[in-house]
């Protein structure tokens, strides 16, 4: 447990990322940034107007991917060093000076795609003869031919691109630099709270009394932000509906799918079905936990606890080296490379200080290894997020690979199937190793708890939550504080019913998801471990050839869509078959659960 917040300064170096990977020193990051503008010029200046044939379009698409592999360093670095600590006021004035950078870099660029469409579908067709590598971009390229705009207009939604944005630094700040929590007390002892502290710690307390009080001062202190973070918000998708609106989509959801290259019946069959067949299975689940707590009434505060919280391991982080390599080891040599790596040069920034982004989540830029923001507090369930991690590492650690820059980068649909085959992996490990009841029903409950719960309710709530956001602002509305804690609550209630109390507080939980800023992206994490599920059932089942089909799966990036990625792992998301047995697969954890309860309790009465 964290006993105080420290900052960025005072953390141990070996807990840290080395960004120096990316761009050495502040020389080197000056130097780069010019030549970076400079290049930029010069590239505009050579191709603009000049795209008249197939082998120009080539030439113009060569050139540009060369110019974005130059820019990502130096974007990356910008980005991380804001993520490990948003109180620095260095990187914060390097991050707005980046953006005019970026914002002038995407109108330099703007015109590719606008002339490339000018172009007749048999020259277009030529292009993709002379490098089938740019098949997939021209394709999908194509297909947006009629959201295109006047190419002054796509130069000037570029050039306005660090504006648009702006609603999640907003955010950000507002969360991660504004709000200042105090220390909450019980039983005249006083404790430490933080974002980081409170998703990471005290919402797992054990201690009924502690945890509540956690979750009532964390939620206070939300409450004197929300009319802030509703403004935002609105702001971010009202943007999102005008854009929507100008590239003549039918429906900000179409807009928003449109890159992830699935049609609404996918998207739509994630959220029904999983508010429909899995609330029994959770309901059950947090019966279980109430019971074992020896709670009078089950409230949202109580639902991230552990099952067994005196059996609860606590795990250095090279311990927790240990467990990835005897977990993830069936992905073969090179994953064991890259997970020694990933240690052992500092890929991973495990830092527990005030001022840096909650939650857990991989950079993977082109051309360089990944880094991994994590906050460790050595709870034995982190090492399930740190797995969940070097999935997606190792997923663009494979993709990029074997495919160029622009086909590296799967849809935001799949992204989250091996990260969470990573999870699945390890539990898998855990189990096979041992047949102690207690340690096997930790185990379980910890996969429910967070690889199922995380990924199948909270982000999926999230989704339903989202839904019905767009719906408003589709309908020509907006949100505001109210409104957004009012659908929150209606969500919650209608998947918990009546086994759980939306205690005050929990309708604020729409203030802590950045992912709300980023697209359609909560609902794919349920979509990601239903394809992830399937595999790592064949991987136990097959062994060895499944490893090899979902290595290749892997190495395909950006050149299929998620349908034929899934397809490739024997896994067909068109139908709903697969959610359908994840959904049972969830149940029957829960059904061992009940048993192994029953057969400890029998044992030690």
């Amino acid at each position: 447990m964290v006993e105080n917040i420290l900052k960025r300064n005072e953390v141990p170096v070996e807990e840290t990322w080395d960004l120096t990977h990316l761009v050495s020193n502040e020389e080197a990051y000056e130097e780069g940034v010019k030549k970076l503008i400079k290049d930029t010029n010069e590239f505009n200046a050579k191709h603009k107007g000049n795209i008249n044939n197939a082998q120009q379009v080539i030439e113009v698409i060569r050139d540009c991917e060369a110019l974005v592999t130059s820019l990502i360093p130096y974007a990356t670095y910008v980005s991380l060093q804001l993520e490990e600590d948003q109180t620095n006021n260095e990187a914060q004035i390097r991050a707005s000076k980046f953006s005019t950078v970026s914002s002038q870099f995407a109108s330099l660029v703007s015109f590719i795609d606008g002339e490339i469409l000018e172009l007749s579908s048999e020259e277009l067709e030529k292009a993709i003869e002379i490098e089938p590598t740019y098949a997939h971009y021209l394709n999908r390229l194509i297909a947006k031919k009629a959201h295109q705009l006047h190419p002054e207009v796509e130069k000037t939604l570029a050039a306005l691109s660090s504006t648009l944005d702006a609603p999640y630094g907003l955010y950000n700040t507002t969360k991660l630099v504004d709000m200042k929590f105090d220390h909450f007390t019980v039983g005249g002892k006083s404790y430490p709270l933080s974002y980081n502290l409170f998703e990471g710690d005290w919402e797992l307390e054990s201690d009924t009394e502690v945890r509540r009080e956690a979750f009532k001062a964390f939620s206070t202190k939300l409450a004197d932000y929300q009319h802030t973070t509703a403004k935002t918000y609105n702001t971010h998708v009202q943007t999102e509906k005008a854009l929507s609106d100008l590239r003549g989509y039918d429906s900000v959801t179409d807009y928003l799918l449109f890159d992830q290259e699935v049609e609404q019946d996918l998207y739509h069959r994630q959220i029904d079905l999983i508010m429909k067949e899995l609330a029994p299975h959770m309901r059950r689940y947090a019966k279980l936990l109430q019971k074992e707590h020896g709670i009078g009434k089950m409230t949202f505060a109580d639902l991230k606890i552990p099952m067994d919280p005196s059996y609860e391991p606590s795990v250095t982080i090279e311990e927790s080296r240990d467990y990835m390599k005897k977990a993830l080891g069936v992905m073969g040599e090179d994953y064991l490379a890259m997970i020694d790596a990933a240690f052992d040069e500092r890929w991973i920034d495990f830092a527990n200080n005030e001022g840096k982004s909650t939650g857990a989540f991989c950079s993977s830029p082109y051309g360089f290894h990944s880094y991994i923001l994590i906050s460790w507090t050595e709870r034995m369930n982190e090492v399930f997020v740190l797995a969940h991690e070097l999935g997606h590492a190792g997923h663009f650690r494979n993709a990029q690979k074997h495919q160029s820059l622009f086909n590296s980068d799967s849809s935001k649909y799949f992204v989250e199937a091996p990260s969470t085959l990573n999870e699945m992996l390890m539990a898998n490990y855990l189990l096979k190793n041992s047949e102690d009841p207690r340690f096997k029903r930790w185990v379980i409950s910890s996969i429910i708890a967070r690889t199922y719960y995380h990924n199948f309710v909270t982000h999926l709530l999230e989704a339903a939550f989202q839904r019905k956001v767009y719906e408003l602002i589709d309908a020509g509305e907006s949100v505001n504080a109210a409104i957004l804690s009012n659908i929150t609550r209606s969500v919650l209630e209608e998947f918990w019913g009546d086994d759980v109390e939306i205690n005050d507080g929990a309708e604020l939980t729409w203030m802590r998801q950045p992912h709300y800023y980023m697209g359609l992206y909560p609902y794919t994490y349920s979509a990601g471990l239903t394809i992830s599920t399937q595999v790592s059932k064949r991987i136990l089942e097959e062994g060895q050839p499944a490893v090899e089909d979902w290595l290749k799966v892997l190495q395909a990036g950006g050149t299929k869509s998620p349908v034929e990625l899934a397809k490739m792992a024997n896994v067909d998301i068109t139908t709903d078959k697969p959610l359908q047995e994840t959904i049972a697969f969830i149940g029957s954890l829960i059904d061992q659960l009940e048993e192994l309860t029953a057969e400890i309790h029998q044992t030690t009465n």
